[in-house]
């Protein structure tokens, strides 16, 4: 996927013809191309049998050929948590910026979207709003496409127009750009102010999901318009189910292409922790966010008839009062079923008539449990598995979610009543006094790519998050559910997303001219830190910190990297200079000079890699840019355990200039353990602490 031909007609004849060439007809050359990039990818989408597909990976000028894949979607509380008050400093140039979300759409009725006094879009920006007889953009959504470019089959619910019908696409982007709402509450639950980190700024939406979810030929065409439409920044909370080359994978490959442009790219990391190496979007040169939670906890109790209490997370709306029957799963299997299915509520395996009108005890944590004990005549579904404890999520039923020691207790009760009863409560908010911290589902470094990458770079707030949504469907969207509603909670690194992407675009509303890397260097440089007392794989948890916008604004220092600096990185990882080319579009080459090691990339934290026990020496180059005081000097503070060694050259940085540039090296000697050992370098002038965390860690592919 390289760079476009200077005119579009040129690329769709090309596209043409590779397509005739491989195939030797020109009718189902022309039958089997169903979309071709040519705004600002050069590339297309069609369907190839197995030997077409490897005549043209084998055609001169081929980057890359990958199949059609289909990647899954991965405040009012979230902004003041992280120190980003509602009456925070901001500047005229914010109602500017354009932000481009590529989600499921945008419901534009909700007053997260309300344009009063907008002035019309900023005059750089070429995007089209796809109207329709149920569709309509303002002055706040400035643009709006769909896309359903790879023949994918849609469910009937689907509608052909920007609108969202599954409400993330609303959720992710009234989180990064919404405008300010007072009283907005699921059924009063998390009420308060929801807000966007840029209130004012716009909105271009980018339709690539649906209800079958998101797949490449649409993220790619989106990605070659929004490029194309000149937007700021570009956020995706989307991704595939498992680590993908650089350059066979739709986000990385249009991520690149922004960065050239000038475009940074926030990317989700994943919803596939805590295991390492799950992260999912890790490209250098994109801005990948994991999850952490807030300071507000939802959770619920369970009553049991001797009054006893038992307290589990969830967001349960539904007000019960009255107590009714209880039974355990294992006891109530449906004939021809056993106990050891049943104690887990799938499918078929419950006695109905033993069911109706009770509350079920679940071994198990599961989204779709509540659903198949209402299909069973349930009344409530109380679910105990030792699993996930940090999260709440919404249900179909009146529903929490406890350890299993409660669960345990909970079926002693009940083998020892002879009419067990319960009643679970509508959700209250608690205080999490551990919190920052980044939750269970949020995806783990290292990179299975390039492990000597910090991934992820930062995380964002992305549990029990209030913002808006479709009133086309439910709370929950699963069938039986009444509940239409203009905000909801959920959760997920979809969610730490669009709060890194409006902080990006705060930054870049006091600092127009900074290029995508110079943005996440500040936000990864003024990061919050986060204690390593909950999350013991540390950085790979949480990279360099929790986003604190306020402080990114003025950074001192910033990593600055451009399109060149990527290149000579892909050098260093075995790309060819025919490769880059096509990649890049341009004479970028790989020689001895700019074939740079990963540990020589410009970026904003310090990593290296080795087999466990094994002593290790490595050394960093790097630059930094002065945005700060144009007269200031800089002073290397080190923090390192007593297995890592620690040593920078110069010690101090001194700047006479704004714009100046200085660099310095950094060499790590460390005895690497199973696991990892962290330090950090903060480069202080008195005024801003340029804080990059330093890791040392063993990865099998070191051996």
């Amino acid at each position: 996927m390289g760079a476009r031909p200077k005119e579009p007609l040129l690329a769709s004849s090309l596209h043409f013809n590779m397509l005739h060439q491989a195939m030797g007809s020109r009718k189902r050359a022309s039958d089997s191309l169903l979309y071709s990039y040519k705004r600002s990818l050069n590339g297309f989408l069609a369907i190839l049998t197995d030997t077409e597909k490897e005549r043209i990976a084998r055609m001169k000028g081929v980057v890359s050929v990958f199949p059609n894949k289909i990647m899954q979607l991965h405040t009012t509380r979230s902004w003041d948590f992280i120190g980003f008050p509602q009456d925070v400093k901001r500047t005229a140039v914010e109602t500017n910026i354009t932000i481009a979300v590529l989600d499921t759409g945008i419901w534009p009725e909700s007053p997260s979207f309300n344009d009063s006094g907008y002035g019309p879009p900023p005059k750089k920006f070429k995007g089209i709003c796809e109207t329709s007889k149920n569709f309509t953009c303002n002055n706040k959504i400035i643009g709006a496409r769909y896309y359903h470019t790879s023949g994918q089959v849609h469910n009937k619910g689907d509608v052909y127009t920007p609108r969202d019908k599954i409400g993330h696409g609303s959720h992710t982007a009234s989180t990064a750009a919404g405008e300010t709402v007072s009283k907005a509450s699921l059924y009063g639950l998390g009420a308060g102010t929801a807000r966007g980190g840029v209130p004012s700024a716009r909105i271009a939406v980018y339709k690539v999901c649906w209800s079958y979810g998101c797949d490449d030929g649409n993220i790619l065409a989106a990605f070659d318009d929004a490029i194309a439409d000149d937007v700021d920044i570009i956020s995706v909370s989307l991704g595939s189910e498992r680590p993908l080359d650089y350059f066979e994978d739709s986000i990385a490959i249009g991520a690149f292409h922004a960065m050239k442009k000038g475009i940074l790219t926030s990317n989700s990391a994943g919803n596939s922790g805590p295991f390492p190496h799950s992260i999912l979007n890790m490209s250098p040169w994109s801005l990948s966010v994991g999850a952490n939670v807030i300071d507000r906890k939802f959770v619920a109790d369970v009553i049991l008839g001797n009054n006893k209490t038992y307290r589990g997370a969830s967001v349960n709306t539904f007000h019960s009062s009255e107590f009714i029957p209880i039974a355990y799963a294992g006891d109530i299997p449906a004939i021809g079923s056993k106990s050891s299915a049943s104690r887990y509520c799938d499918e078929g395996t419950l006695d109905k008539a033993k069911v109706n009108g009770t509350i079920v005890l679940c071994d198990v944590m599961s989204y779709r449990t509540p659903g198949i004990v209402l299909g069973d005549g349930g009344a409530g579904v109380v679910m105990a598995d030792g699993g996930y404890k940090d999260v709440a999520f919404t249900h179909i039923l009146p529903t929490t979610y406890l350890d299993t020691d409660y669960g345990r207790k909970i079926v002693g009760y009940i083998n020892t009543t002879r009419k067990p009863t319960a009643l679970i409560k509508k959700s209250i908010e608690i205080i999490d006094k551990d919190a920052p911290y980044v939750v269970s589902f949020s995806s783990r470094g290292p990179s299975p790519i390039t492990p000597d990458i910090l991934k992820p770079d930062l995380t964002a707030p992305g549990v029990d998050i209030v913002a808006a949504w479709s009133k086309a469907t439910t709370v929950t969207g699963l069938e039986g559910d009444t509940r239409v509603v203009s905000y909801n909670i959920i959760s997920g690194t979809s969610m730490s997303c669009p709060h890194a992407t409006g902080a990006a675009a705060y930054i870049k509303s006091f600092n127009p001219t900074w290029s995508p890397a110079a943005i996440k260097s500040a936000l990864m440089t003024t990061a919050t830190v986060i204690p390593p007392k909950v999350n013991k794989d540390a950085e790979f948890a949480y990279g360099s910190g929790q986003i604190n916008p306020v402080k990114a604004v003025d950074p001192g220092l910033v990593y600055d990297m451009k399109e060149a600096d990527y290149v000579s990185f892909l050098c260093g990882q075995g790309y060819n200079t025919t490769f880059l080319r096509l990649v890049s579009g341009d004479n970028s080459s790989c020689t001895q000079g700019n074939n740079a090691t990963v540990w020589d990339l410009n970026y904003p934290s310090f990593t290296l890699s080795a087999k466990s026990g094994q002593t290790i020496t490595r050394v960093f180059h790097r630059t930094v840019t002065n945005v700060g005081n144009p007269e200031s000097t800089y002073m290397a503070k080190v923090k390192a355990p007593s297995q890592m060694e620690v040593q920078v050259k110069p010690s101090t940085l001194s700047f006479d200039s704004k714009g100046q540039k200085k660099s310095f090296t950094v060499k790590v000697s460390a005895t690497v353990p199973k696991t990892q050992i962290s330090g950090s370098l903060v480069w202080d002038d008195g005024v801003h602490q340029v804080r990059s965390p330093i890791v040392a860690h063993s990865y099998a592919a070191a051996a």
